[in-house]
């Protein structure tokens, strides 16, 4: 529980301490604006209101040419710290890798690309076997002696077949 009350203690500070930072913040905006803009009296007559828009445009141009001056600079620093960045790789170092793509190649074409076209390795792994005779296994030879079985099936049939059936057996 004591945990618990720590907790809360710590969370309520911490709102506090955000409502303070808002006010703050609002009051600065507020004071920003008094000062940099003043309240606005519109005249009534039409010389005047041209005048007033005259001097609108002129601010909004200054303020553009602030705006610019400053992205430039902005990007002018930005490039500076790249630029830093990569000194500071290439003096530890250790070089940004691009990001690599998916290439098809087979292996033989890899090789060739890696060791040159003087070398000539063959990725084929059948073509390094060496070639063996499979050896007759007695089941195998007792199915070749048989033959086919249509043979057998036409021997056998009508009475001859049979008395070699009988022959046979007996």
């Amino acid at each position: 529980s004591r945990k618990v009350h720590l907790k809360s203690l710590m969370l309520q500070v911490a709102k506090d301490a955000l409502e303070k930072e808002a006010a703050d913040t609002a009051a600065e905006k507020e004071a920003y604006l008094n000062e940099h803009c003043p309240p606005l009296s519109i005249p009534h007559s039409m010389a005047d209101l041209q005048e007033l828009c005259k001097k609108l445009h002129a601010k909004i141009d200054v303020v553009d040419e602030e705006r610019y001056d400053m992205e430039v600079k902005v990007q002018k620093s930005s490039k500076e710290l790249e630029d830093l960045n990569q000194k500071i790789f290439d003096l530890r170092g250790k070089f940004k890798r691009p990001p690599l793509r998916r290439v098809r190649m087979s292996a033989d074409a890899m090789l060739r690309a890696l060791l040159g076209s003087k070398h000539k390795v063959n990725m084929e792994l059948r073509a390094n076997l060496k070639q063996v005779k499979k050896e007759d296994t007695d089941k195998e030879k007792d199915l070749r002696d048989v033959g086919d079985w249509r043979k057998n099936i036409e021997e056998k049939s009508g009475m001859e077949g049979r008395k070699k059936m009988f022959e046979s057996e007996a």
